[in-house]
């Protein structure tokens, strides 16, 4: 008797489990959302920039990777975006944001400085740090992203150091996301 009395417990108890486990994730759902609505997206449109495009997804990788209040998403076809990267022949330069949603922010991804030895991806997630409200920090030491040119043609470093992260984060935190782009053009040049 003790066993069917134990078995009879165990079932009413699974079931229970199984009873209150759905609504423990409906519970979690609501508060997963409101967390996913405080991150604020950006969209990039890259179709003007040939030539560019793994440099581009990369940096947009190591930015989405960083920060967690901020996210870089590629513009479907035919959309508004707020971040227009083109390619040109000239030095990177950004516009010096936070960007917002809604906002215009640009950077151009300038062959000169790959033809002078920058890397590119460093070029990419440099010039979009300037879209996300970082200005220069030259001259500055490879370890910091928005040292731009002045870390050398040898730097490859193209994540952001913890100062970076958080200054970014800090610019999209959800009572800040309000704060429009400064709209200074940064050029590049050394």
């Amino acid at each position: 008797m003790p066993n069917r009395t134990w078995t009879t417990w165990t079932g009413a108890a699974a079931a229970i489990v199984l009873a209150v486990a759905p609504a423990a994730d409906v519970a979690a759902a609501p508060q997963q959302e409101q967390n996913a609505a405080a991150v604020v997206t950006l969209r990039y449109d890259d179709s003007r920039a040939a030539g560019w495009e793994a440099a581009i997804a990369a940096g947009v990788a190591n930015w989405n990777a960083s920060v967690s209040t901020v996210r870089l998403v590629e513009a479907a076809p035919g959309t508004t975006a707020e971040i227009q990267i083109v390619a040109t022949t000239g030095w990177p330069q950004a516009t010096l944001g936070p960007v917002r949603p809604g906002g215009r922010a640009r950077v151009e991804l300038g062959s000169q400085a790959v033809t002078d030895g920058h890397d590119k991806t460093r070029i990419a997630a440099h010039e979009i740090g300037h879209n996300l409200g970082l200005p220069d920090t030259k001259p500055g030491p490879c370890s910091q992203l928005m040292s731009g040119s002045s870390a050398g043609t040898s730097c490859r470093n193209a994540v952001p150091n913890a100062t970076e992260r958080a200054r970014v984060a800090a610019f999209y935190a959800q009572s800040l996301a309000r704060t429009p782009a400064d709209g200074r053009l940064l050029v590049d040049a050394p």
